[in-house]
């Protein structure tokens, strides 16, 4: 209870009005202020009561319009413009903002009718309401109405920095008049929007420049990505080069010295040949020996020309620069009609869907089927090979089989004695193919193949090139 209630026959002085009358006070004492001591007290303090309930709600209206700040600039505009419409039960709300001033902020202005419904389309609402959307626009939107006409018409400006932004603009009813606490009401609203408008405006940077960083950090990845690739394409490429270099190196060494060796081996032999049949002819020796001796010849000679043939394959296949650009079916194929003797006829199929392996494990594959045909022509007299490469899920079967006189059993003891003898010149090809399938992660096996011979087996897990390199 005040003094005034306890002590109604006591004259409370009333404080003087500043300078400039109502309008001059500071904007709380405006809203919540009562400086009476007359004895009509108790009308005024309903009057007040009323004030303050309704600023209150208009407060609240104020921050539920200003929470839509993270919505962005449009969804805040529209709040508080509905806001205004609600406090003031206006019959025209109009919020504006000045050309040129935050221009983030969309859209420009709102209008809102009787209804609190908005008019997007200028050409239907009255000619005041269009002119005035004019006014603030261009920046002239402070009102300079008659007293008469302020009391229904409110103009506010919208500041920021010092600086007029935009402003509000609405006309009442004619039992709505507008007073001090709705002044009040809506300088705290302007001020509270021109921080928002600014607020969402750099949030709507920051969310553009972190969308910008992403897309430029996403492209940067895509660069490094390119440029990774691009190193190992270069590192690959060199790696090539260093090895086609190498292998021209040992064609021409295979060539100008091996070959000519063997060529020359061979043509010793055939003068050997001519002058044992010479000295059978004459009876200087004996013509069974003549015959033995000329059959050993035959048979040196026929080796000869199966190591030349060896030879020119050999120096074929280094020479060629495709050699490292096939696939594993394409280099078996190219094996089975580069590199075998004439005699050995070989077949190949390819079952499943080809997969990439790495290409150490393609080049190991190779060497075992070369090694595997090798060893069917030259010391198991076959005249049949088939190579199947199968791809099944999970793993890679590579079968060579041929209708020669090897023995599986014999191969697996032969394998285990060679292995057992560690490295020496004798079956280095069984004991080199046992270790290219181990290295590979996978098994060797040998069996009697289905053609009446014997058939060479590996299983390989088969993972993509990057899983088998890593």
């Amino acid at each position: 209870m005040t003094a005034a209630a306890r002590f109604p026959n006591r004259r409370t002085p009333t404080p003087a009005a500043p300078a400039g009358g109502a309008r001059g006070r500071p904007d709380l004492d405006q809203l919540t202020g009562l400086r009476s001591g007359k004895p009509s007290f108790y009308p005024e303090y309903r009057v007040n009561a009323e004030r303050l309930k309704r600023v209150f709600l208009a407060l609240e209206r104020i921050s539920a319009a200003l929470v839509r700040t993270t919505e962005g600039s449009e969804a805040l505009v529209r709040a508080v413009a509905d806001a205004v419409a609600d406090h003031l039960s206006a019959d025209w709300v109009i919020l504006g903002l000045i050309e040129g001033e935050l221009p983030d902020a969309a859209p420009r202005h709102v209008v809102l009718g009787p209804d609190g419904v908005e008019w997007p389309d200028l050409c239907l609402v009255p000619e005041r309401v269009r002119r005035h959307v004019a006014l603030l626009a261009a920046g002239d939107g402070e009102g300079g109405h008659a007293p008469e006409q302020e009391r229904r018409h409110l103009h506010v400006p919208i500041r920021l920095d010092g600086r007029t932004v935009g402003g509000f603009v609405a006309w009442t009813p004619p039992d709505r008049e507008i007073d001090d606490t709705d002044h009040s009401v809506l300088r705290i609203l302007a001020g509270q929007t021109a921080s928002a408008l600014q607020n969402c405006a750099l949030l709507d940077r920051a969310e553009r420049l972190h969308a910008r960083s992403a897309a430029q950090a996403a492209d940067l990845r895509s660069r490094n990505n390119e440029l990774m690739a691009t190193q190992q394409e270069l590192g690959a490429a060199r790696q090539r080069e260093v090895l086609d270099n190498e292998r021209h190196r040992i064609a021409r060494e295979l060539h100008d010295s091996v070959t000519q060796y063997a060529l020359s081996a061979g043509m010793h032999i055939e003068l050997c040949r001519s002058e044992i049949a010479g000295w059978a002819g004459s009876g200087d020796i004996a013509a069974g020996a003549a015959e033995n001796v000329a059959e050993h010849l035959d048979t040196a000679k026929d080796l000869t020309r199966r190591a030349v043939e060896q030879l020119r394959s050999a120096i074929y296949a280094l020479n060629d620069d495709d050699h490292g650009d096939k696939d594993l079916p394409s280099m078996l194929r190219r094996l089975s009609t580069v590199h075998m003797p004439d005699e050995l006829r070989v077949e190949v199929t390819i079952g499943g869907t080809p997969v990439r392996l790495a290409p150490e494990h393609e080049q190991s594959l190779v060497r075992i089927a070369g090694e595997a045909l090798f060893n069917s022509a030259m010391h198991a007299s076959a005249s049949r090979a088939v190579v199947r490469l199968a791809y099944r899920p999970g793993r890679i079967r590579l079968s060579v089989s041929d209708d020669g006189g090897a023995s599986p059993d014999e191969i697996r003891r032969t394998l285990r004695a060679a292995s057992a003898r560690g490295p020496s010149g004798e079956h280095r090809g069984l004991v080199n193919m046992d270790a290219r399938a181990r290295e590979m992660g996978g098994t060797l096996r040998f069996r009697r193949s289905r053609i009446g011979g014997l058939q060479v087996q590996v299983d390989v897990p088969l993972g993509t090139p990057e899983e088998e390199t890593s």
